[in-house]
């Protein structure tokens, strides 16, 4: 079975008029999913990650600063791309709880596979700093989350968002517990991401050039991510699900196509069939072009699905 997590007060995070990862984004993924062949979707309304759960990858002074930042009106800015509103907060509090309740979920038996639409995204948040749009880090999150209260010791985290997840990278780069694998374009916000970045030997970095396209992403993953992930035989599988190496999106250079993310969340399942029970996890990272993202986000779900 396939879970949904979402809850209403992601839409309500605003960055302001014109910025790129507006309410419309996971507006589009909702109603992309609100058709008869995802009727047998289990939705579940996201739950508040608590503190305990925000602490194992966030700085507590982090933490409670975040927290604390309310607005009654308007927006307060964190750096030049990342902002929050009244309800972002909240936002990011359900965005990281909705990843540790996936989680708890396929490590239970209710669910094989879930995947959580929800923003503010996550992946460049570091311990100490928000940046990139993302306020706390959800991937992070949830894989903590599977190690300490699952007790699991071999955590995949798949990331092909075109940015790199320089956040998820930062927590867990001595985290022997977890391996981290990303395909991203290089060169791109946020600037890391080389191939000489590997931590304790868990961390793979794999950049692709602007222009590329389907063919070498495919190369890529088929050639080098996907056989490091099978050696690993992950007992949990976590995808940072970014759109926005989507030919369409505006972002980016990268050229792919809708098909693409059918083909790599298919290879991710046949990973975690293989070796964590079928237990995968997605959340939603990056994807701006509103047609590209919807429509990318249906084909990643179908994928689950199947």
């Amino acid at each position: 079975m396939l879970q949904l997590y979402t809850h209403a007060i992601c839409l309500q995070h605003d960055p302001g008029p014109g910025h790129a990862e507006s309410p419309a984004r996971l507006r589009a993924v909702l109603q992309a999913l609100d058709q008869d062949r995802f009727a047998e979707v289990d939705r579940v309304e996201a739950p508040r990650a608590t503190r305990e759960q925000l602490l194992r990858v966030h700085a507590p002074g982090y933490v409670d600063r975040i927290l604390a930042i309310r607005p009654d009106v308007d927006t307060v800015r964190l750096d030049e791309d990342t902002l929050m509103s009244p309800a972002s907060a909240e936002a990011g509090l359900r965005a990281a709880g909705a990843v540790v309740a996936a989680v708890d979920a396929v490590m239970q038996g209710s669910a094989s596979h879930a995947f959580c639409a929800v923003r503010p995204p996550g992946h460049h948040a570091t311990p100490d700093t928000a940046m990139g749009f993302c306020l706390f880090n959800n991937i992070a999150v949830g894989a903590a989350h599977a190690i300490a209260a699952h007790g699991l010791k071999r955590v995949a985290i798949a990331d092909f968002d075109v940015h790199h997840g320089n956040g998820t990278q930062d927590i867990f780069q001595h985290e022997p517990r977890v391996l981290f694998i990303s395909s991203h374009q290089s060169p791109l916000y946020p600037g890391t991401g080389r191939e000489d970045e590997r931590g304790m030997g868990n961390i793979v970095n794999a950049p692709l050039s602007p222009g590329e396209g389907s063919y070498e992403f495919r190369e890529l993953w088929d050639g080098a991510l996907l056989p490091q992930l099978h050696a690993f035989k992950p007992q949990l599988v976590l995808v940072s699900a970014g759109f926005d190496a989507h030919r369409n999106d505006p972002l980016s250079d990268i050229r792919l196509q809708t098909e693409d993310y059918a083909w790599i969340t298919e290879r991710l399942v046949e990973l975690a069939r293989a070796h964590a029970g079928d237990r995968l996890v997605s959340t939603l990272e990056g994807g701006y072009d509103l047609a590209a993202l919807a429509a990318s986000a249906s084909a990643h779900v179908s994928a689950l699905m199947d």
